[in-house]
């Protein structure tokens, strides 16, 4: 296991409990994959690329939003 999952791994198991699991289903989907590349599912593409698009445009979050962002999620 090389260092950078070692410390992943460290940040995880401090994670809250329903992070865990949420951060545990990416993983498996990622290990199902195998050696083939991974997928992006379809329901979440359009979301990525207009993400993509908005940092293109110099479009990004505020300070504020992303600490009310980091609070309503608990971290």
């Amino acid at each position: 296991m090389n260092r950078i999952l070692e410390d992943a791994i460290e940040k995880f198991r401090r994670l809250p409990p329903d992070r865990q699991a949420y951060v545990a289903e990416l993983l498996e989907q990622i290990v199902a994959a195998g050696a083939e590349a991974f997928v992006v599912p379809d329901e979440h593409r359009a979301g990525i690329l207009e993400g993509l698009e908005q940092s293109r445009r110099g479009e990004f979050a505020s300070d504020e939003e992303m600490a009310a962002l980091w609070e309503k999620c608990g971290l």
